[in-house]
C-alpha cells in the first residue's frame, strides 16, 4: 500500500489540493518577484518628483541634463547649457543629478 502511495506521488498525482497550493505558491512568488518591486520602483520615482526643487541637476527620460529654473504643479523648466531654457513634464524625470554627484557623508 505505501508504495502505491509513492507511485502516485511521483507520477505527480498531488490531487485537487495540491495543485491549488502550488498555483498559490506560484501567485505569491509573482507577487514578491514581479509586482512588489514595480510597486516600490514606483513610489521611489513619486517620492523622487516630490522633492525636486529649484536649482536641483536632473537627467530627464530623454537624457537631457539640465538645472531646475522654475517649477509648476506638473511642469518642470529645465536649463540647458548655453541659458535654453526646456519645459518638461514632471514625470520625465529620471535621475537626480544633484544627490548622485554629491559625495556621501561619512558616518
Amino acid at each position: 500500500m505505501t508504495s502505491t502511495v509513492i507511485l502516485q506521488a511521483a507520477a505527480g498525482g498531488f490531487g485537487q489540493y495540491g495543485q491549488l497550493i502550488m498555483l498559490g505558491a506560484i501567485a505569491v512568488v509573482f507577487y514578491f518577484f514581479m509586482i512588489r518591486p514595480q510597486i516600490k520602483k514606483a513610489k521611489d520615482h513619486k517620492k523622487l518628483i516630490e522633492g525636486l526643487k529649484k536649482g536641483d541637476k536632473i537627467i530627464t527620460t530623454a537624457g537631457i541634463h539640465g538645472r531646475i529654473a522654475d517649477l509648476n504643479d506638473t511642469t518642470f523648466l529645465i536649463e540647458v547649457e548655453g541659458g535654453v531654457k526646456i519645459r518638461f513634464d514632471k514625470s520625465a524625470v529620471s535621475l537626480d543629478a544633484t544627490k548622485a554627484v554629491e559625495p556621501k557623508a561619512k558616518a
